[in-house]
């Protein structure tokens, strides 16, 4: 079937003029430093010149008309509104309370799920606001492209620097101001979100002490005398009691917190212990085989290792009294008591830390001195 031969044809000074069908164009090169020339007309010599022909090229709208600037608020509002999301998101990155609080108004507890939906609302506003322009804004064109191969020459960059010219002015970015400063003000924002993790890790220095101290939050726990008046720390159970040796039965183990203010809650993570009441010859054995770091870490027949597993950070506190393991649930890591909490199973790779335990003169346990290494999983201390 023979396709008509009429070429596209666009006037110079409307460039919203429809482009009605066209048949292939005729082979004659065009000199396309004819100032005569059109923008589009560059454009369709580029398009002719690398195989494509335009078959159909017609705006959406008439330029200004009533429906066109209807369409362009509704784009307008929606990256205006993804940037006061974004915005919006910033602001609860940095000022919203994260840190966990017990209770049903704790705000700390929306404090996701307010980044997830700012960021949700600021991303989808993008997006639709994208689709709406290309749908409802741009041209409709209609080409038809014939597949070639070889290198650029001169006169093919100069077309397409028209083209890539002729695809701004389609956008209707150089005659649309609101959209143009909808865009600025929409996505701006955006480069804030994606330097928030950033932004948000130079807001304070992860160094400084919270509690005021001359040390870097990992190099301390609950247990150290100098949250307590350079005192020892007693051991208390989750309602701050403290614990005498007679409050554990032999063979048998309790978990136990730093008894200083918030010791029993996420203020100190990292300090939930196990106290074990070995049978004597397992004390005995264990006596044998300590560390020397560990000299002078047990009271009697009692030893006390971190809860923390050197794995993952789990809590490894199921207790094996015939064989004197030490089970973390997780990944199933096992430490021999008897031998320093040394791994003999699994994939933790370092023994728990022991907790130098004394009594005091009202003969409750307290912590010596803190832990002597770090405790929780070993990536923590790289």
């Amino acid at each position: 079937m023979t396709v008509p031969t009429q070429q596209p044809t666009r006037p110079e000074n409307e460039p919203g003029t429809e482009v009605t069908s066209a048949a292939p164009a005729e082979s004659r090169e065009v000199d396309i430093h004819d100032p005569r020339l059109t923008r589009f007309d560059l454009v369709r010599e580029g398009a002719r010149r690398d195989g494509v022909e335009i078959m159909l090229y017609e705006p959406r709208f008439e330029p200004g008309s009533r429906a066109e600037r209807r369409v362009v608020r509704v784009i307008a509002m929606l990256f205006l509104l993804a940037g006061a999301a974004a915005t919006a998101f910033m602001v609860a990155y940095i000022a919203w309370p994260w840190q966990y609080e017990a209770g049903a108004d704790a705000l700390s507890k929306f404090y996701t799920p307010v980044l997830g939906v700012t960021l949700a609302i600021a991303l989808f506003c993008v997006g639709a606001g994208i689709v709406a322009w290309t749908k409802k804004l741009l041209p409709h064109e209609v080409s038809i492209e014939q597949r070639h191969d070889g290198p650029s020459e001169s006169d093919d960059q100069t077309l397409m620097g028209a083209t890539l010219g002729g695809a701004l002015e389609e956008s209707g970015l150089t005659r649309r101001p609101l959209l143009k400063g909808a865009l600025a003000l929409g996505l701006a924002p955006f480069a804030v979100v994606a330097a928030a993790p950033i932004v948000g890790g130079l807001i304070r220095d992860p160094h400084d002490s919270p509690h005021g101290l001359p040390l870097s939050p990992q190099d301390y726990t609950g247990f150290t005398p100098l949250l307590n008046n350079d005192q020892p720390v007693r051991l208390v159970r989750e309602d701050g009691t403290p614990i005498r040796p007679a409050d554990v039965s032999v063979a048998g183990q309790l978990t136990v917190f730093p008894g200083v203010p918030g010791g029993a809650t996420n203020e100190f993570a990292d300090s939930p212990t196990l106290l074990i009441h070995l049978r004597e010859e397992d004390a005995e054995l264990l006596r044998d085989n300590l560390y020397e770091m560990n000299d002078g870490s047990m009271v009697g027949n009692f030893v006390a290792y971190s809860k923390i597993c050197t794995h993952a950070g789990c809590p490894p506190s199921l207790f094996e009294q015939q064989t004197n393991l030490l089970l973390c649930p997780c990944h199933q890591s096992q430490f021999l008591i008897t031998d320093n909490a040394r791994p003999v199973f699994g994939p933790a790779a370092r023994s728990l830390p022991m907790l130098p335990l004394a009594l005091d003169a009202e003969g409750y346990f307290v912590a010596a001195s803190d832990y002597k290494v770090p405790v929780g999983p070993s990536f923590w201390e790289l």
